[in-house]
């Protein structure tokens, strides 16, 4: 599940998240309660029907009553909001997930959140600094290192450069390709 521009939809380092934005409500549509959702996440069963979300800065819980695709938007209809004045009354609100509703993932793969944040060392164990932020390409994600100065270093997500994630010591290790003619 995407989780774009540094640390806005987690907790602090090391901490576990209790919440997850996994969509953003645009406008009712209809008269019948339903609203438009922008999906941010790739777990579909995320927003499956009779699944509960959390609405909003306080985290209302709505269970989704049915849901259909409209273009790029996922409609959403929600038990006990009957009405387009109801429905309207959520517009720009953000969809949350509890981080302990997520499916388990294959050994060896990571939501985004479970990243951000780890102290990045190169194969020499020389500390590069925090992994801040995941930018998706259309090859592969890319991870962005900041270190103590403000300086960055950018990592393409592939398993050359990628050699180990330690979720349990807040550590990834990775392979940094050096170039010709730098730090000579």
């Amino acid at each position: 599940m995407p989780l774009k521009n540094g640390n806005d939809a987690g907790s602090g380092k090391n901490a576990e998240p209790a919440f997850l934005v996994i969509g953003k409500l645009r406008r009712a549509h209809g008269v019948s309660g339903e609203i438009a959702l922008e999906v941010y996440s790739r777990i579909p069963e995320l927003l499956s029907v009779d699944r509960t979300v959390f609405i909003g800065e306080t985290y209302q819980p709505f269970t989704i009553q049915s849901t259909r695709p409209k273009g790029k938007l996922l409609l959403l209809k929600f038990f006990k909001i009957n009405d387009r004045t109801k429905a309207s009354g959520l517009t720009n609100q953000l969809v949350y997930t509890r981080s302990d509703h997520l499916p388990g993932l294959p050994e060896g793969e990571f939501f985004f959140h479970e990243l951000i944040g780890l102290d990045v060392f190169d194969t020499e164990d020389h500390y590069l600094g925090v992994l801040t932020e995941i930018l998706e390409t259309g090859a592969n994600d890319v991870y962005l290192i900041r270190d103590q100065a403000g300086g960055e270093v950018l990592i393409a997500a592939v398993d050359e450069n990628i050699l180990e994630i330690d979720l349990e010591r807040g550590r990834m290790t990775v392979a940094v390709i050096h170039w010709y003619g730098e730090g000579d």
